[in-house]
């Protein structure tokens, strides 16, 4: 059984090391791009009063979520202790379902929004939305963090290197010489079910949501209400595409190569997090004027 200390890392000497220090620039670039965007995103919603709006309320959650998830794994690609494994492991898993139950709610908030828009501010006041976010959070916290102990317990008496570049649970745990059959189980099937059902529920809010906005009278009504959509379904298709591609690669792809897999689960990792800040910075209006005005030189 390895001490605590031990070192997990990621196997590069079956290949030649050159690609991987270019792979590695355009992934430091993306990762630079979503800390500095995630951060004018937060800076923006803290500082003016324009965006303390109810469908506001959740963009901190998710600018922060996309911070940790990145953080988390791009700094500590090719070395990591153990200790330092789990903790990434938890993370890496915590933040997409939470992820996936952010996206919900603001699904949910959409069609309050839209569905009821005399009732929207009173039905969402900043309370309500605050036991949404603590219930998700919660909810998300405790799938996730029997992941830890089910690793933790496990004996590793073999190689202490995993063909990733972060600690994924059960890519971790194939790792041990012991049984590992809770841990694929859970490790599959209850992640996997809870954003099936936060899709489900996500479908049904833009089912009704699709329902209000065809019973408005005129064609402008129409585009200007499915308009204020336009974000948060960009950031719903960046999410959950590839996941669903990375899904399939898993179980269809077995004679696709492994650096195809490394790379593809990387950019899952590092991409939703760059691009969310870039997507709400452009499709929603009050914060494409305060990002232009924030960039413009008379504000330097």
């Amino acid at each position: 059984v390895p001490s605590w200390s031990a070192m997990i890392t990621f196997n590069v000497s079956s290949y030649n090391p050159g690609p991987f220090v270019l792979i590695g620039i355009p992934f430091c670039v993306i990762y630079t791009v979503a800390v500095r965007g995630n951060c004018v995103l937060l800076y923006l919603v803290a500082v003016e009063q324009t965006v303390h709006e109810p469908m506001f309320f959740f963009l901190p959650m998710l600018a922060v979520t996309d911070l940790i998830l990145s953080t988390a794994t791009v700094p500590k690609a090719l070395k990591i202790t153990f200790p330092g494994c789990l903790t990434q492991m938890f993370f890496l898993h915590y933040n997409p379902v939470l992820d996936s139950a952010i996206l919900m709610a603001m699904a949910f908030d959409r069609y309050v929004a839209i569905g009821s828009p005399l009732r929207y501010a009173s039905i969402l006041t900043p309370k309500t939305i605050i036991k949404i976010a603590a219930g998700i959070s919660f909810r998300s916290f405790c799938i996730i963090f029997p992941d830890i102990f089910l690793v933790a317990r496990l004996p590793f008496c073999r190689t202490h290197i995993i063909p990733r570049t972060y600690c994924e649970h059960v890519g971790v745990a194939r790792l041990a010489c012991a049984d590992i059959s809770i841990n694929i189980w859970y490790g599959f099937c209850v992640p996997i079910v809870t954003v099936i059902s936060d899709v489900i529920l996500i479908t049904i809010s833009y089912t009704l949501i699709l329902c209000a906005v065809f019973g408005l009278p005129s064609r402008d009504a129409r585009q200007k209400t499915l308009g204020t959509c336009g974000s948060h379904v960009c950031a719903i298709l960046m999410f959950y595409t590839p996941s669903f591609f990375s899904i399939l690669a898993h179980c269809f792809g077995h004679n696709v190569p492994l650096t195809f897999h490394i790379v593809f689960a990387n950019l899952y990792i590092v991409v939703p997090p760059a691009m969310n800040p870039i997507v709400y910075g452009v499709k929603t209006k009050q914060i494409r004027e305060k990002v232009i005005l924030l960039f413009s030189p008379k504000s330097c």
